[in-house]
């Protein structure tokens, strides 16, 4: 019973945070500069999430050929580069993994 307690409070506490950016976005003035860096909120988290997995392997920094995850995002960068497409860039780099971990 306590599991259920903790994860309805704990939910209820997620609504009503997020909720209060929602109701409260109308009502105050955001200055430009807040809003301009605002913007590089989400390549930063996105960046922080994924460069230390290409890059890392087994908590060590792995540059090498053999980092085969490295080298998959390697190959979504460039299709992202050159096709600028969402769906193609993840397609190409799953693909690329896919690729490198069956071939070894």
């Amino acid at each position: 019973m306590n599991i259920w307690l903790v994860m309805l409070i704990g939910g209820l506490l997620t609504f009503a945070m997020r909720l209060s950016f929602i109701y409260l976005y109308g009502r105050f003035e955001i200055p430009g500069t807040m809003r301009r860096a605002l913007r590089f909120v989400p390549p930063a988290v996105l960046s922080a999430i994924i460069f230390p997995e290409l890059w890392m392997r087994d908590g060590l920094l792995d540059l090498t050929l053999g980092n085969d995850r490295l080298l998959a995002g390697a190959a979504a960068g460039l299709t992202a580069w050159f096709t600028k497409n969402i769906l193609l860039t993840i397609l190409a780099g799953m693909g690329a993994l896919l690729l490198l971990q069956f071939a070894r």
